[in-house]
């Protein structure tokens, strides 16, 4: 496939998936944008290719530009990130230590990342980064006491939670020692 074909069709699969994200059917987006549901339809199968007309209409629905829905299906990510390549990101105060193993990318929903706490580091948010944000945590190395929609868990050594977070959350390490995890994150 050329590459203006992968693109095109990388284009197709978004524009359904930003169509699904808002929860709308086709015909909710028919009537949003002005175009037709059977040309919506043609689109998000790949079908038609769509001219720059269409892809306004689309990108003012959902409150994009064409830059940053071009930008989301232009390049694949990598398939490999070679830990020295991965971001790591320290905050001595707290005692928290992240490391992106999965670099975010517009045009996928989920990431890795490995956390490490230090004994006694205690770390809350006051809302998710993303309403109903899906995360898989499972501890690697030592224990987690992990607050999420108002309920404590204690997470140890092999063991994975999971939850969709819609309010504060809190992650506390209550020693002896430190805390390794790998928290895998997917966008609803």
């Amino acid at each position: 496939m050329r590459e203006a074909e992968e693109i095109e069709a990388r284009l197709a699969g978004r524009l359904a998936e930003l169509r699904v994200e808002r929860g709308w059917s086709l015909e909710e987006l028919a009537s949003r944008s002005g175009i037709s549901r059977s040309t919506l339809s043609r689109l998000e199968r790949g079908q038609i290719s769509p001219t720059a007309a269409l892809l306004g209409k689309l990108c003012a629905v959902h409150e994009r530009t064409m830059s940053r829905l071009l930008a989301e299906v232009e390049s694949e990510p990598p398939q490999v990130v070679r830990a020295g390549a991965q971001a790591v990101w320290r905050d001595e105060e707290s005692g928290f230590v992240r490391r992106s193993v999965s670099p975010p990318h517009p045009g996928l929903r989920g990431e890795v990342v490995e956390g490490t706490l230090r004994p006694g580091a205690d770390i809350a948010y006051d809302a998710p980064p993303v309403p109903g944000l899906e995360q898989h945590i499972w501890v690697l190395e030592g224990a987690v006491e992990i607050t999420a929609n108002g309920r404590t868990h204690t997470v140890e050594a092999g063991d994975c939670l999971r939850f969709r977070l819609w309010g504060a959350s809190r992650f506390r390490c209550p020693g002896p020692g430190p805390v390794r995890y790998a928290l895998l994150i997917v966008l609803p």
